[in-house]
Order: structure tokens, then sequence, then C-alpha cells
């Protein structure tokens, strides 16, 4: 049962009645829940239509409405106020609660889509600019999953650029890969934390030694070419990687479903370029070979009142760069060639980019080229969603004191500390698979309850706090129902309470409940539509806080009347249900016990 969909259909009937235009039909939950749960607007625009006053067309539309499912009325000015009778919302809750998703409704249209997540370099360490593209990423996803979406998901790695010659030629300048090249050496152990040297050191080296730099990009080049002994060398430093970003992202509950790189789509790389140049789409600059992807209006040049000032255009829009100097592949190239790539395997309806903001001029680049060439389909969506960066309270880039980049690794142990001393508080000491649960929990539901496009304050005190809306409350409200069901011997018979009608709505904090349910059920659309997981969130919160108001103004355990106990017990398990399917949203999980 769909509450809203069958207001609307009754709506429509109405309107059909009277001859008003559905352009003009709108439904909202109402913005005074105390006195309604919906409200429909629509007399103002269609009185200012017809030269009528909005009460007339309200009460018009109100005579022509069947009301077997609410209570309706109208408020002046031009309200026309829907009220869900308590026995629909009994028998909504007790069909949600025998359902398998609760009835929760799939998309009319249901599409492929390849989301692109996670963005981690090879050879490089995660740190906190890494943390927001998994957690936001992966949360689509799964909504994109829960709806009806077929979805492939894919951490594209960075594995193909210039960081992989200058690690190599930084690893062979230290001493740790001879024997690869004198089979009379040994080569060194090469782990994580050498990588975690080595870049750095080489990556700062190339700014001011020209032939080191020139040895790392010949090196580079050699990699895309597969050759030995670089090719093996290469293929050691993306395991040892791999392995710890694999690590790090199941900490956070994410998962792929590809771990696919730039490497992946170099076999492409060749094809697109020749699609490219056979369709006239290419010019030579400077020996490299370019795209140009501006429209009218862009890249105007600039008068230029100071010979120093870089920003040459107006609206700047470099061309695309298929192929450097040297031959070698760039960013651009690689991006393109997986857009083939998946198009080859998957023929996707669309294709999802979680990204750092500031790479947007570099997918609308892209985005554009293969358009232009049809390499993506008129109809194919390519969707850029940019993310934000983490700050301090401060309200700068989250750094370690001493000014560095923090890594994603220290950030989870700092999360799961300051779950740890909340569970302290609580006289749960020594868990720490539960504090890295509650941790995990607490930092993405601060992470996701705001916009993805926003920056947002890491405050690990507020974050973790069993109060508000955070995520370790929704984990605590839901907590408390398992405690409430096991108290009442119920939590191993979840199959057999489910399937039977149970449920009776009978006072205002059991109303409020439902109306709730419907406005979570209804939130998962919201951010779908929206590309964000705030919806979810905010819907989640009020859900869990009409139940923290239920339990603490009705006796369940020690009620008498073995029907209302029944009732109470059973839309606590609904409650539970429904905390457990936003939550697998959301990527976190809710503990048995806090």
């Amino acid at each position: 049962m769909n509450i809203k969909k069958i207001l609307y259909k009754a709506l429509e009937d109405s309107f059909l009645h009277s001859n008003y235009s559905f352009d003009d039909l709108t439904l909202t939950f109402s913005n005074r829940p105390e006195e309604a749960d919906f409200q429909c607007n629509s007399a103002f625009a269609i009185a200012k239509k017809v030269h009528a006053n909005p009460e007339v067309v309200a009460n018009a539309i109100i005579a022509n409405l069947n009301q077997d499912v609410a209570d309706v009325w109208f408020s002046k000015p031009g309200f026309i106020n829907f009220k869900i009778k308590d026995e629909v919302l009994s028998k909504l809750l007790n069909e949600a609660l025998s359902s398998d998703r609760l009835c929760l409704e799939e998309l009319e249209e249901k599409e492929t889509v390849v989301m692109d997540y996670g963005g981690a370099n090879v050879a490089k360490e995660l740190h906190v600019g890494h943390l927001r593209s998994p957690v936001i990423g992966e949360s689509l996803a799964r909504l994109h999953k829960i709806l009806g979406n077929k979805v492939i998901t894919d951490t594209h790695l960075g594995d193909w650029g210039l960081q992989m010659g200058l690690t190599i030629a930084g690893l062979e300048d230290d001493g740790y890969i001879d024997g690869y090249f004198d089979s009379s050496k040994k080569n060194k152990e090469i782990t994580l934390d050498t990588l975690n040297e080595v870049y750095p050191k080489a990556s700062k080296r190339k700014n001011d030694d020209e032939e080191f730099r020139k040895k790392a990009e010949s090196y580079t080049k050699f990699i895309q070419d597969k050759k030995e002994p670089y090719w093996s060398i290469y293929l050691n430093i993306r395991e040892i990687s791999v392995n710890r970003i694999k690590a790090n992202y199941e900490k956070l509950g994410c998962y792929f479903d590809l771990w696919y790189g730039e490497s992946n789509a170099a076999p492409y790389v060749e094809g697109v370029v020749k699609t490219f140049i056979d369709k006239g789409l290419t010019r030579e600059h400077d020996g490299a070979i370019v795209v140009d992807v501006a429209k009218e209006g862009e890249n105007i040049p600039i008068e230029k009142k100071n010979p120093d000032d870089p920003q040459l255009y107006k609206n700047p829009m470099p061309p695309v760069y298929l192929k450097k100097r040297n031959g070698a592949d760039v960013y651009d190239t690689t991006d393109i060639a997986t857009i083939e790539q998946r198009n080859q395997d998957y023929n996707p309806d669309k294709m999802v980019y979680v990204v750092d903001k500031r790479q947007a001029a570099h997918f609308e680049r892209c985005f554009r080229a293969v358009k232009m060439a049809g390499i993506s389909p008129a109809s194919q969506k390519l969707e850029f969603l940019g993310f934000g960066t983490v700050n301090g309270k401060d309200g700068k880039a989250f750094k370690t004191r001493s000014g560095d980049t923090i890594k994603l690794e220290d950030i989870i142990n700092l999360i799961s500390n300051g779950a740890r001393a909340k569970l302290a508080e609580n006289g749960i000491v020594d868990n720490d698979e539960l504090a890295l649960q509650i941790g995990v929990a607490a930092m993405k539901f601060g992470d996701l309850s705001n916009a993805p496009s926003k920056d947002y304050i890491f405050d690990i005190d507020k974050f973790t706090s069993f109060e508000g809306k955070t995520g370790p409350y929704i984990q605590y409200t839901g907590a408390r129902i398992h405690s409430l069901l096991r108290k009442a011997g119920l939590e191993d018979k979840f199959d057999s309470l489910s399937s039977l009608n149970l449920i009776d709505i009978a006072d205002e904090n059991q109303r409020k409940i439902a109306i709730n349910f419907i406005r979570l059920q209804e939130s998962y659309f919201t951010s779908y539509k929206e590309s964000s997981l705030s919806s979810l969130c905010t819907a989640l919160f009020d859900f869990a806080s009409s139940f923290s108001k239920f339990y603490n103004d009705t006796r369940i355990l020690t009620e008498k009347d073995e029907g209302k106990k029944s009732s109470y017990l059973a839309l606590c398990l609904l409650i539970l249900k429904a905390l457990k399917q936003a939550t697998g949203v959301l990527a976190f999980e809710i503990p048995e016990k806090m």
C-alpha cells in the first residue's frame, strides 16, 4: 500500500471531474504535522487561472474526493488537508511487517548503472581526501540497488600515470629493485611503508631534478608498453597497494564488483584515439594529439592588464589531450577509454562518477569528447557527482597538528577511539569490533547527512554522541529494540511474528511512528532524485525519534492487555526492520547491544 499514491489518484479523479489540469496537482507532507499528515496547495494555482476564490476551488476539489483513506478538510486561505485514518495506517504497517522489503516499491523505469567511486591511487597512501568518495559512492550504489537498478561498482584505481614511473625510479635509486636488472643482486622487500616513503620523495625530486623527471616519464611509458622488468615491478607495487586499499575500504563497509584501474582501459586507448582521428576531431598541439571541446562563449581571450596574470581566458575550457608528445597516455585518454570499455562490457544506461568536485572541469571535457565522437550514445547519461572537502572544527582542511595530510587509516582509528570512549561511559570496554562499528556509523552518518557538494566539519565528539542526529543514536535505538525483543522472548521468532496481523494504531505516538514510516519510505526516492543521502538520513532520524517518544511514554513489556502488548512488540519489530533497511543503504550496521 502506497498512501501517497492513493491520495494522488483520488486527487486526479477529482481534478478530472472538475476539468482541472493535472499540471497544477501537488501533494506534499503537511508543514503542520500536528494538524494534518498531507496537504494539497493546488487551489491557489487553479484559482489564479480561472479567476476564482481559492476557497471555492479547494472545496470543489474536496467535494469530489474519495475519503475512504483519509479525513479531508479545508483551511484558509486555500489548503486541502488530509489526515490518514488509524485503521488505514494499521493496515499499512501490518502489510509492511509481512513484506521482505517492508513494501518499499521499486523504480518504474529501471536502469543499468556503472558507479565509479573510491578512486585510490596505487603506490600512494590513502588520506582524508579519499574518505568521502567510498562513503558517498557505496551508499548511492546501495540506494540504486534497493530501488531496482542493476549496478556495477568500480573503484577505478589510479595505476597508470606518472606516479608509477616516479615510484619505480625512486625504488631504483634507493637500491630496492637491483635484482630485476642484475641477477647477481637481490631485491629488498617492498612494503606499503616503503612506497609511502619512496613516492613522496620522488615526487618532490622531479620538481628540481630534470634528469630524474625524464627518467620517471620514460619508465611510465615502459610500463604502458609492458616492457620488462618495469612491468613486473609495476605489478608487484600494484598488488601491495591494492591489498591495503581493500582492507581499509572494507573497514568502511565498502565493497566493489570491479577492482579495475586505468591500466584495464589501456587496451582500448588506440581504438578510441583512432575514432577521434577518423572523425576529424583532433589536431596537433606541440607534438601532442588534442581534441577541442570548448563551446561558443568559452575561451574568450582576456585583455591582459598585467602581463604576469596567468589567466588567459574567460570561461576557460582547455582541449582534451589524447596523447602526450612522447606518445604516452594521459588521464583524459584513460578516462575516455574507460567509458568505451564499460560500454562494450556492460552497455549501461548511466555512469555516475563520485569524485572531488575540483575534478569537475576534467570530467566535463571528457564527457563532451565522448559525446562528440559517439563513444557515448546520446541516450546515455554521464553524471559527475562532485563532493566537497572534509574540514576540521576551524573550518580548514582536516590535517594533523603538524599540518600534514591525515591518513585514512588514522581517521578510522580516531573515530573508533571516540566511539570506544563513549562505550566506556556505558560500561562497555575492550570491544574493538563494536567500537569500529559505531565509529564507522558515526562518520558515515555525519558525512551523508550533508549534501555531497558541501564541505563538512569532521567533529568526532558530535558524530559519536548517542544523542541527537547521529549514527550512534540510530544504532542505539535499534539496540534498544533488540533488548526489548530479547526480554519478551521474541528475538529468535521474527519470521513467525511478522506473519501475524498484529499492529493496531491506538494513540498519537503510534500515529507519528506510522507517518514517519511513510516519510522514511518516501525519502528513498527523494534521495535517489537528489543523488544525496541527506533526505534519507533526516527521515531516519525522525523515525527513530518517534520510537523514542513511544518507548518513553508506553509500558511495553509490563502491559497486561496481551492484545496491546502484541501490537506494541510487532510495532517495535517493524521499526527495527525499517532501521536495518535504511542503515543497510547507508552501509553501516545496527549492533544487538550497545
